[in-house]
């Protein structure tokens, strides 16, 4: 693709360069400083980063889970639980003495050691101070595929901020040369102005020169005069405008406001052969990245109505732990713990939902919905980008045909000004006539450096229109 910038000749359009003290960027720094600091890049590349965090993290759910977890119990109005308490025996041998039995038989004393063991073991469940350590590991082995196409999901989303970045930079690119263009633009018709205004200022005392020796009338000074202020004004307001406009492209490019920064370059020149976009529908297809955009947000659609589906199927999880407990009167009396006192456990677990109130059949239903609104989207989108081409190609063939117009006007205006002038230098024109004339070729090239603009301003968007910029 042609990208051949060139001043227009000093001779039609009576361009001189200006100097500037202060910092100078080039179009093609500008471009550069703005695809690396402009905050709508930043922006689109920390999307970036988030979805690419997303496919990660995706991945990790295929990956077992290893929790640790610790809980310390404090009961409150429960007595000290002593492991060698006798009571329970001794109260029934009371008991048997009480209905006229004789002391134990040593069977019956080991009876009671059972007794008191099986006592005392109901009451250790109601220690004060009730800790407990845990290690699981969790797989989970089948979801539905939820996770799956939770990955795709990602991957897709993913795909979508890499395509966004990408056009993001072309647009930020596009904006800049636009403002870059609007500037060379001003800094040129600024210039034309101040040579006009000293051209005037000329006139002017001559005029009033004129008028003091009798050559001349007070109409001729009056007239001058007002040409002048006119310039005066149109060259303050263009100023003003410059700022502005000078402020919105640092904006783009993301730097601080800086009174003293220009930007010098040139405009493509409409003279030069340019290579006129491919306008072909398939082919525009593939470039513009909207469409790119769409078509993976209709996968991710899509991928989504699976993944609400995935509700209807069981979930199955493979769990595996290790417990250690430690039950005391006080929080300091500890047990060591050692592999017979862990608790070790296997459990296959599954489930699946039979009835939450219709939530998944209408989640199902909002991403067919999702779906079929992206793919309206896109396909609205297909009838706009032609009609863009359309527009921008009618555009730029008004650009084209005004270039013509504007520079037979600059020649005229030139022929006009070069006669007048040479009249008037042998007495057969007036001053007025000459101010006219000069007035004339001033807006003269200042439209035609207008319709150098709009050319430039038309072409680029045709490239932008048909993904070629």
């Amino acid at each position: 693709m042609s990208r051949k910038y060139v001043i227009l000749p000093a001779i039609a359009i009576g361009l001189i360069a200006p100097s500037w003290a202060g910092t100078v960027y080039t179009r093609e720094e500008a471009v550069k400083i703005a695809l690396e600091k402009s905050t709508e890049i930043q922006s689109a590349q920390e999307d970036l980063v988030s979805t690419t965090s997303q496919v990660d993290g995706g991945y990790g759910l295929a990956y077992p889970s290893i929790d640790l977890n610790a809980t310390v119990t404090r009961i409150f109005g429960l007595p000290d639980v002593d492991m060698k308490d006798l009571s329970m025996a001794n109260e029934l041998v009371a008991k048997g003495k009480e209905m006229g039995l004789d002391d134990p038989s040593p069977w019956d004393e080991m009876a009671f050691g059972a007794i008191n063991g099986v006592a005392n073991g109901m009451k250790a469940q109601g220690y004060r101070w009730q800790t407990s350590v845990g290690l699981t590991a969790t797989q989970i082995l089948y979801s539905g595929g939820k996770v799956g196409t939770g990955i795709d999901i990602a991957k897709s989303a993913k795909h979508v901020s890499e395509i966004a970045l990408d056009n993001k930079k072309a647009e930020v690119r596009y904006n800049v040369e636009n403002a870059f263009n609007q500037l060379i633009f001003m800094d040129s018709s600024i210039v034309i102005l101040e040579e006009s205004i000293k051209l005037t200022q000329s006139y002017v005392d001559l005029a009033v020169n004129n008028q003091k020796s009798g050559l001349g009338t007070e109409l001729d000074v009056i007239r001058a005069q007002l040409q002048l202020d006119e310039l005066q004004s149109t060259l303050e307001k263009t100023n003003k405008t410059r700022v502005v406009a000078r402020n919105n492209l640092l904006l783009t490019m993301g730097l601080p406001f800086e009174a003293d920064v220009q930007f010098q370059g040139t405009l493509r020149s409409p003279e030069e052969k340019v290579v006129i976009p491919d306008t072909s529908m398939a082919n525009v297809k593939k470039r513009r990245k909207e469409l790119a955009m769409l078509e993976e947000s209709e996968k991710i659609q899509s991928k989504l109505i699976d993944l609400e589906k995935g509700d209807y199927l069981p979930t199955v999880v493979l769990v595996g732990g290790l417990k250690y407990g430690n039950n005391q009167n006080t929080i300091k009396d500890w047990n060591r713990p050692n592999w017979d006192n862990i608790n070790k456990y296997v459990a296959l677990s599954a489930t699946m939902n039979l009835f939450n109130g219709m939530q998944t059949r209408e989640k199902v239903t909002q991403a067919k919905s999702g779906l079929r609104s992206t793919q309206i989207q896109k396909e609205s989108a297909e009838r706009g980008f032609r009609l863009q081409i359309e527009s921008c190609v009618n555009n730029l063939n008004d650009a084209e045909q005004q270039l013509g117009i504007k520079k037979r006007s600059v020649e005229l205006a030139q022929k006009n000004q070069i006669l007048t002038e040479a009249s008037y230098n042998v007495g057969k024109e007036t001053q007025l006539n000459l101010l006219e004339s000069t007035m004339k070729l001033r807006n003269a090239k200042l439209n035609y450096m207008e319709a150098i603009l709009n050319w430039n301003n038309a072409y680029n968007a045709l490239l932008q229109a048909t993904g070629e910029y």
